[in-house]
């Protein structure tokens, strides 16, 4: 599709559906997957406790110990939401840059 801007063309690429699912799956999934590893190696409290020193924050929240199946669940389904954050927003822009 081209769009007519002051005298010259500009064009709009379409998204692919299934790769921008993909990649926001991978990204949330991996951060999780990050957050998780951190959890298991005993250092997510104390990062938590300097995070919130840092904002001037008293912390409140304890970190639980790390359980295997609670990770996989946890990146699992950040993952899945991340692949449906990503197919839809390709639907809306392949949708709304079409001609």
């Amino acid at each position: 599709m081209t769009t007519q801007t002051i005298g010259t063309q500009r064009q709009i690429e379409t998204i692919r559906v299934n790769q921008a699912g993909l990649v926001i799956a991978l990204v949330l999934g991996g951060f999780h997957l990050m957050w998780a590893m951190i959890v298991a190696s005993g250092l997510a409290q104390p990062l938590m406790d300097f995070i919130f020193w840092l904002h001037f924050i008293r912390p409140v929240y304890v970190i639980e110990t790390f359980e295997p199946l609670r990770a996989a669940g946890l990146v699992l389904l950040t993952s899945i939401i991340g692949y449906v954050i990503g197919s839809v927003f390709a639907l809306l822009w392949n949708r709304l840059n079409r001609g």
